[in-house]
């Protein structure tokens, strides 16, 4: 009788392998088919054919020489606007906070307290990272600012 081979499992062992990594790759394909897509807006074909508008847009806003200043303290936010020169800019302001990290929106309501600032209660919002999206309406027309703060 001969000896039995001790290389029997060689080739469980390749099956097996194979088997692992076949079974790591479904579950990689099957998390990126079914988590973020890539797309961070609706018909972005369509918006890129349109970004000329935007900066047209984006030089209209530049060449009224608006300039935000905002501040977070103590619950409430603070937003003031004043051309280059230094003069306040009148007008209403509106406005909504969101959350970089979980995307949650909050409007904010802000009233004007003098000439060029505006200010808002945010006593009821989470403390940490938001980002300020506010529009002023000017009687020169209106004026976009987005600004990432800080809420104590």
């Amino acid at each position: 009788m001969s000896a039995p081979r001790r290389s029997l499992w060689i080739p469980f062992v390749f099956v097996g392998g194979m088997l692992i990594t076949f079974a790591v790759n479904g579950v990689l394909i099957w998390s990126s088919l079914s988590t973020f897509t890539g797309t961070t807006v609706e018909r972005p074909y369509e918006r890129g054919r349109q970004y000329n508008q935007v900066l047209a847009e984006a030089a209209r806003q530049d060449a009224l020489g608006v300039r935000f200043s905002v501040r977070a303290e103590a619950g409430r936010l603070t937003v003031s606007a004043a051309r280059q020169d230094g003069t306040a800019v009148g007008g209403i302001l509106v406005g909504e906070l969101e959350r970089p990290l979980d995307g949650s929106h909050a409007p904010v309501s802000f009233s004007p307290s003098q000439p060029g600032v505006w200010r808002a209660d945010v006593s009821g919002l989470r403390s940490g990272q938001w980002d300020l999206r506010a529009r002023l309406e000017t009687r020169d027309g209106p004026v976009d600012t987005r600004q990432r703060l800080f809420l104590p």
